[in-house]
């Protein structure tokens, strides 16, 4: 074998185990924008592949140079096949079962066709809106939108659906347009000169948005941001951006301006959402992208960090979200959106909260590379109330299954999902 043919050889095997790679992480949530023409495209190259070893002659690295292709091929077309037949599950199964577990789902919408088979048979609890579903739209035609949807339950004798956004004020103002776009809450801060002023303010930028908010026929508000603001930005954090995004650094602040504003909210008819637990001030990872810990020690995140979270709880219906973070000192092995140490030693027995939690989005790498399977069946047995599946909403099809077979396997917990459905009853109204 010559040099040339050697580096030619080496080159083959190269690519071909790069598209084996590939095809092993297709359908992963980073892939989503290119997902469409990825898996014939992928296809198609390895097809071509096999055929130009195949026609360079009948050497043993010719036919070696074929595995990784061919690997690649019935990798990519294994994992496609799964989720069609979880897809299949969950749209034909139509049992009660699937139904009750879907009642602790909210899903994204890619769009609004493939999302009404869910919504009609009750498979999901509500659905996330975002900037996806708002672009070039009115408020009127969003607000019909929403009304169609919520047509869709009543016509199907099912409870209304929950409507839920990510319109916190400033970078994170998911329906502007057309909602008018709105400061973060922290710059109340520099606009009010005495505790009281800035209280009223709060809330009467709650209530505004709030009123902004059900008009369109959104229920449920993710915000406000309790994290306590870091001193800088962290060079891992590419999306989060607390520091733009939280109220203060001082929990006391925090607690006031948020408290206030959640009142606003709840007055104009919307709940709100008290995030990230355990908070991700401290945290320099991304959840996004990165697996993240949270390293501080548990009784100066009691006295500080966590204070927002358990007093405006206790004084509110507010859903508490679990962010993607693990409490090292806790539990090293899961983040706390789907760890039973965490959700029951410290918010369940510890303050002795029983309102909803929900999840962040289980599509993010820090929930997401753990397994989804293993984060939905965790986050349902540690008493998480509301599993999020939002930016890759096709997900929610192998997360529901996944729930399906653990029940009927008895690996889930019957009494969570029974306490569980009773606050959410509690909170958003009985199921029928």
């Amino acid at each position: 074998m010559t040099l040339r043919t050697r580096l030619l050889v080496g080159l083959g095997w190269l690519i071909g185990i790069l598209l084996l790679v590939l095809a092993a992480n297709l359908q992963d949530p980073h892939l989503l924008p290119v997902r469409g023409v990825a898996l014939p495209l992928l296809l198609a190259v390895c097809a071509i592949g096999i055929l130009i070893w195949l026609g360079s002659g009948r050497r043993w690295y010719c036919w070696v140079g074929c595995l990784p292709l061919l690997l690649a091929m019935l990798l990519a077309g294994w994992n496609h096949y799964r989720l069609l037949d979880d897809k299949t599950l969950v749209l034909e199964r139509g049992n009660a079962n699937l139904q009750a577990l879907g009642g602790h789902f909210i899903v994204g919408v890619g769009a609004p066709r493939t999302v009404e088979p869910l919504i009609r048979q009750g498979l999901v609890a509500g659905l996330f809106i975002t900037a996806r579903n708002v672009q070039g739209q009115s408020a009127e035609a969003l607000r019909q939108q929403i009304g169609q949807w919520q047509a869709l339950r009543r016509e199907a004798g099912l409870p209304p659906l929950i409507i839920a956004a990510d319109q916190e004020g400033g970078i994170v103002s998911r329906l502007s347009p057309p909602l008018p776009r709105r400061p973060p809450l922290a710059a109340l801060l520099n606009t009010n000169s005495t505790p009281e002023a800035l209280t009223a303010a709060a809330f009467e930028y709650g209530a505004t948005q709030g009123r902004e908010l059900a008009e369109l026929g959104v229920t449920l508000d993710f915000s406000p941001v309790v994290d306590l603001k870091p001193a800088q930005r962290s060079r891992l954090d590419f999306h989060s951006a607390i520091t733009l995004r939280a109220i203060s650094a001082d929990p006391q602040v925090t607690t006031n301006v948020a408290l206030a504003y959640v009142r606003g909210l709840e007055h104009s008819g919307v709940h709100a959402t008290l995030k990230h637990f355990p908070g991700l001030g401290d945290v320099p990872q991304d959840t996004h992208h990165f697996s993240a810990s949270l390293t501080t020690d548990i009784r100066r995140l009691q006295a500080f960090d966590w204070r927002p979270f358990r007093q405006i709880a206790q004084q509110t219906q507010a859903l508490i979200m679990l962010g993607h973070v693990k409490v090292t000192e806790l539990d090293a092995r899961n983040p706390a959106s789907f760890s039973s140490v965490v959700v029951q030693k410290i918010i369940r027995e510890g303050w002795r909260h029983d309102g909803v939690l929900i999840t962040d989005d289980l599509t993010m790498a820090a929930a997401y590379n753990q397994g989804l399977c293993h984060a939905t069946v965790q986050a349902l047995n540690a008493g998480v109330d509301l599993l999020l599946v939002s930016y890759d909403d096709e997900k929610i099809y192998p997360a529901l299954a996944c729930a399906l077979r653990a029940l009927e396997d008895g690996k889930l917990s019957t009494q969570r999902l029974e306490q569980s459905a009773r606050r959410l009853a509690r909170t958003f109204g009985p199921a029928k």
